[in-house]
């Protein structure tokens, strides 16, 4: 499992990935985040799914761009040569894969600007190379473990929210998924893409520099919960508790 979250908001793009990877009982570390800079050309792609077809799709991907990637010059443009790469995965491996009981699970978040771009945009692709963009009503897009993270980015975040405050939200949702899901943990790798910067901003973060937040948050939710005490009385009285 993984924990891998895109927000966009009014001045850019945020993205964090964790780095744990698990097979079976063996824990590693592994970056999750592929950035690809050039000039007038930004985009960083976060992704979940087996490693190996991460791995391939990802490589075909970067010497497609080394090839012809002056040839994109719009996000869409970018997502679609990524999703025909991952066909192509699709089609070399995914009879071996059933065989050896395993599927082709590979998802893709993807944010970029390309020269012809008016603003950076956003993307999820599917395992079939389909994809959606996001919107202003729900900025983020959440792929691995979704469970633990999403309550907190329903609750608090919206489009106008700035760059700081998205990545601030960005680890409180880590926080809450590493808290809950042993296959998520630190390191976590970060990037951060300011509108028409054209350079996107990258930093690993390891447990002792996110150990004050996590902190914070521990004891923000045991403080909330006591607060709590006076609106939930009338509850717990009809219920005969005291």
């Amino acid at each position: 499992m993984t924990f891998c979250l895109g927000i966009k908001c009014g001045d850019g793009l945020v993205a964090i990935a964790d780095t744990r990877i698990t097979s079976g009982s063996e824990v590693s570390t592994a970056k999750k985040i592929a950035v690809h800079q050039g000039e007038r050309h930004s985009m960083f792609v976060l992704t979940s799914g087996l490693r190996s077809v991460r791995d391939k799709a990802i490589t075909y991907f970067e010497e497609r761009l080394r090839q012809n990637g002056s040839h994109l010059s719009r996000s869409y443009q970018a997502v679609n040569a990524l999703a025909e790469e991952m066909r192509r995965v699709y089609d070399e491996d995914n009879d071996w894969l059933i065989k050896a009981g395993l599927h082709f699970d590979l998802h893709c978040i993807v944010g970029s600007q390309l020269a012809e771009d008016d603003a950076p945009h956003l993307y999820l692709l599917y395992p079939q190379g389909n994809w959606v963009e996001v919107s202003q009503g729900t900025p983020y897009l959440i792929i691995g473990e979704t469970r633990f993270g999403k309550p907190i980015l329903d609750r608090a975040l919206r489009y106008e929210a700035t760059l700081e405050e998205a990545l601030r939200l960005a680890m409180i949702s880590f926080n809450s998924t590493e808290a809950s899901s042993a296959d998520v943990g630190p390191p976590v790798d970060a990037v951060v893409y300011l509108n028409d910067a054209f350079a996107v901003r990258e930093r690993r973060f390891d447990a002792e520099e996110l150990r004050p937040l996590t902190q914070f948050w521990q004891g923000a939710i045991e403080d909330a919960v006591q607060r709590a005490q006076a609106p939930m009385a009338p509850l717990a009285q009809a219920l005969g508790i005291k």
